[in-house]
This record gives structure tokens, C-alpha cells and sequence, in this order.
């Protein structure tokens, strides 16, 4: 099952744009776990290439993460990672390593001083871009 939107909490939202933010100039990620398309919890994970161009999760950091999600019995419902020079969508290289198919896939990007971001669905045929709900 593909993601049709992503619902996140405002407090979520705050800790991921904290966590891209505080890793310039280097690229973010991290995993959100929930049920459904609604975010419980986001689980910033270390990038060990140190890049402004690409990310490597942490293995042993991505490990824990997955199963700390296993043991709150979630799922791992999104991925989010940094795009701090641009584009404002997925990279060749997002869609190559995209291996989980029923997480949205979130990017951040900078317009001049401000974050945005994108969520995508990534269905057989090619990346859908999907609502992003932000609840109070």
C-alpha cells in the first residue's frame, strides 16, 4: 500500500526542520514511525557521508531506529532527508535508493532563507507527490 498524504503533528514538524537545520550544511535525514499516514515520532538518524550532496544513514543508528519501531508495534510510514543546494524534489539518486515503498519519502529545500518541504508516494510507475497535513 502507497501513501496517499502524511499527517504530522506540529511539534513533529518543528523537530524535523530543527534537525535540517542544525545539520548545515550538510544533508539531514532521519525515519518517522506512526500508524497509518499519521506520524508518531521522528527518529533524526546521523549521516555518515557528511555531504551537502547525499546522505548515508548511520547503520547502527538506522537499526535502532527501525526497531524501536518495531517494539512500539508502528511502521515505518516516511524517510526525510535534506536537500541543502537544491533540487526541491527527488534526485536520481533519492529514486535509486528508495526501498521502501510504502514510506513517503520527505525532502527538505531552502527557497532563499526558508525551508520547505515535499512528501512523495513512490509508486511502480514513478514518484507521486502527496499531501503533507500538518495537525496542531
Amino acid at each position: 500500500m502507497y501513501p496517499t498524504s502524511i499527517s504530522i503533528q506540529r511539534d513533529q514538524w518543528q523537530a524535523m526542520l530543527t534537525h535540517v537545520s542544525d545539520s548545515l550544511p550538510e544533508e539531514a535525514c532521519g525515519l518517522l514511525s506512526g500508524k497509518g499516514e499519521r506520524v508518531s515520532k521522528v527518529l533524526p538518524v546521523d549521516n555518515i557521508d557528511r555531504s551537502p550532496y547525499h546522505f548515508t544513514m548511520d547503520p547502527h543508528q538506522q537499526v535502532e531506529a527501525l526497531l524501536s519501531i518495531e517494539e512500539n508495534d508502528e511502521e515505518l510510514i516516511g524517510i526525510y532527508h535534506s536537500h541543502p543546494l537544491g533540487p526541491a524534489a527527488l534526485s536520481q539518486r533519492d529514486i535509486k535508493q528508495a526501498v521502501y515503498p510504502e514510506a513517503a519519502i520527505l525532502i527538505w529545500f531552502k527557497i532563499g532563507n526558508e525551508w520547505h518541504c515535499r512528501a512523495f508516494a513512490m509508486l511502480p510507475e514513478r514518484p507521486r507527490e502527496i499531501p503533507i497535513l500538518i495537525k496542531e
